[in-house]
């Protein structure tokens, strides 16, 4: 089902249309080492294939996970022969981001000299996974997931090359294509299935195809990128006040098997550093959703969750109060060693009331409207603004407050 030129490779336009970045590199006669980056079952291996053939080089192929130095060597030992013939070779390297630092660092010789034209796939994110020095010698080319036109042509060829039509009907056929979630790979496989298990004459609706094929697992790595994607989509979408986007990313995450509680933290974490005071009960409502999906489990405390994610989408926005500690915490770096005010400071020794601790404080409820104004920060740093509520939700009537004891200062004179 390979492809056979690179004009049929499906879903990567950006890289094999007319103007695509591998179709310049092609066109100048200067591949160079590179890194495909995508997802499973987006063509790179067959890319790869292509490019050698294209290039007159020669191809051979390994994989991260069952080659180790030894293998390496060997490898480069034969490129070696076969430049010394003038004939060139293209080393796919598949899952390379599984090799350590060392066994990365044993190409940059090889790619250097011309040795080897090296190209690497991996589905993690080079920028993690692979060495700045290894990066610095190879370009990286980014696949994408197939759409549905994609995977639709790679139905297409598999029926023309089986000589047989899938036996589905529409709906079942669009319901197979979102299986394939982008996997032009899967797509086959599932295409397979439905032919092994199909009789004579038998076409397929929606209800008998879930039956026979069972779903695709989501692709995602707890440990890796999908992870952190997804994670950051949801508290993008979360500050964005967008619930129905939030609601779409939290099923994905679920039904991947996320742990839910490490979702429950991130909510918490959402309603305090981008709800903040604009609602202070978006916190208390991202706990006890917290608190509920630990006492009742999944499915059932899965609700809890998804109701304290429209609460904290749909709240008022404010990042007041981080932006707040922030300040504070750049204002004690730089001046963490003055003294406060002695006026508030307690005496609790004879020395200290002689020094002037304590001397001078005015107990606020004593005072007119229970506010006297006095001056708390450091002498030699004067008064600091740090928070700075915005006009939203209950910050409004907090702006208001501060508002208020800033003109009783100014008309005490303090």
């Amino acid at each position: 089902m390979r492809p056979q030129a690179l004009a049929d490779v499906a879903g990567q336009d950006h890289l094999l249309g007319e103007d695509g970045a591998l179709t310049r590199l092609i066109r100048s006669g200067s591949l160079g080492s590179l890194v495909f980056w995508g997802p499973p079952g987006t063509g790179k291996t067959t890319v790869a294939r292509l490019l050698a053939h294209e290039t007159n080089l020669a191809f051979v192929q390994i994989s991260a996970i069952f080659t180790g130095v030894s293998d390496l060597k060997k490898v480069f030992e034969e490129a070696r022969g076969r430049r010394s013939t003038g004939q060139g070779t293209l080393l796919f390297v598949d899952e390379i981001h599984r090799f350590n630092r060392a066994q990365q660092d044993s190409f940059l010789p090889v790619m250097e000299d011309g040795t080897i034209t090296m190209i690497g796939a991996t589905t993690e994110n080079p920028s993690f996974e692979l060495n700045a020095a290894l990066l610095s010698r190879a370009r990286v080319m980014t696949f994408r997931s197939l759409d549905e036109a994609a995977i639709e042509r790679l139905l297409a060829r598999a029926e023309e090359t089986e000589g047989r039509p899938l036996p589905l009907d529409e709906q079942a056929r669009m319901a197979l294509v979102r299986m394939a979630d982008g996997d032009g790979r899967a797509s086959l496989t599932l295409a397979e299935e439905i032919w092994r298990a199909a009789k004579p004459g038998e076409v397929f609706d929606n209800a008998h195809l879930a039956d026979i094929v069972q779903r695709r697992a989501p692709i995602y790595d707890k440990a890796q990128e999908g992870h952190y994607n997804l994670i950051s989509a949801l508290h993008k979408t979360v500050r964005g006040s967008d619930p129905d986007a939030a609601l779409y990313y939290l099923a994905r995450m679920l039904d991947a098997g996320e742990d839910p509680l490490f979702i429950a933290r991130r909510i918490v974490r959402m309603a305090v550093e981008d709800v903040g005071l604009a609602d202070p009960q978006a916190l208390v409502i991202a706990n006890a959703a917290k608190d509920a999906y630990d006492f009742l489990g999944s499915p059932e405390g899965e609700l809890a969750l998804v109701q304290a994610l429209i609460y904290v989408a749909t709240a008022p926005k404010s990042n007041a109060a981080y932006n707040a500690y922030s300040a504070a915490k750049r204002l004690a770096k730089e001046h963490g060693s003055l003294m406060p005010p002695k006026a508030i400071l307690n005496a609790p020794t004879k020395l200290m009331k002689q020094e002037g601790y304590g001397t001078g404080y005015r107990y606020d409820h004593d005072e007119p409207d229970a506010f006297s104004g006095q001056n708390y920060w450091p002498d030699a740093l004067g008064r600091q603004e740090i928070y700075k509520p915005v006009e939203r939700g209950f910050e409004r009537d907090l702006r208001k407050r501060l508002d208020w004891w800033a003109k009783l200062r100014k008309e005490r004179g303090d």
